[in-house]
């Protein structure tokens, strides 16, 4: 059985929700109860103002890690603009 909650947001809160979950394909009633599920699976809500690390970005900066030890696509130091535009024209 569905029931329907009233809740108080801000304008410009619930448009950008909305933006996001149709890029996403999903209505935003949702991606609300996908959120409400969470909390009582959880019991708890969690806050945060840390930003959250992406798998694709931990691949990334994974794979970086792993040149630098291998010194591997790593150029040199520059001291300059000029020297930089020399090296990439130089490529």
């Amino acid at each position: 059985m569905k029931t329907i909650i009233n809740i108080k947001a801000d304008k410009e809160v619930k448009e950008q929700a909305q933006k996001i979950a149709k890029e996403l394909g999903l209505p935003l009633s949702t991606v609300i109860n996908a959120s409400l599920k969470q909390f009582i699976r959880n019991k708890e809500v969690h806050f945060s103002t840390a930003p959250h690390m992406t798998p694709e970005l931990e691949a990334v900066i994974g794979k970086a890690q792993s040149d630098l030890k291998a010194r591997k696509n790593i150029s040199r130091v520059f001291a300059h603009g000029e020297e930089i535009d020399d090296y990439l024209d130089s490529l």
